[in-house]
């Protein structure tokens, strides 16, 4: 099996180990700022586990990374180091801040949020013509 197969098997722990080593941060930095104990990591390391869904958006703000490249590793597995630029690219600071914002609200809130976007998608098509 080559390389680029295998690396496409790695865990998001094992990318967050990557970015880490890639950025020259240490696990006791990265804990710190991510708001998790040193052992956390360490249970990742050891037991091959994930970090808990609440803790996603915090660990990619940290690393500068976006949630699509924690979760597919596109960007982390097939790039050697991940690059600011590359992560601005694709998503800004304001675009993570409406994603953490969403998860905040109620159910209900997020399907009335969705309605108003596609309300002013349809306006927008309207204005356009």
């Amino acid at each position: 099996m080559n390389k680029k197969r295998e690396e496409n098997k790695m865990t998001i722990s094992e990318r967050i180990l990557k970015v880490l080593k890639d950025r020259n941060m240490t696990q006791a930095e990265f804990a710190k700022q991510v708001g998790i104990a040193t052992s956390t990591i360490s249970e990742w390391k050891k037991r091959k586990t994930n970090p808990t869904a609440d803790k996603i958006m915090d660990i990619c703000n940290v690393l500068q990374i976006t949630p699509e490249q924690l979760l597919t590793g596109k960007g982390i597995e097939d790039e050697e180091n991940i690059t600011v630029t590359s992560r601005e690219s694709c998503f800004t600071p304001y675009d993570i801040q409406l994603v953490q914002d969403y998860h905040g609200l109620k159910e209900e809130q997020q399907k009335r949020l969705m309605a108003y976007m596609e309300a002013l998608k349809k306006i927008q098509s309207l204005e356009e013509i």
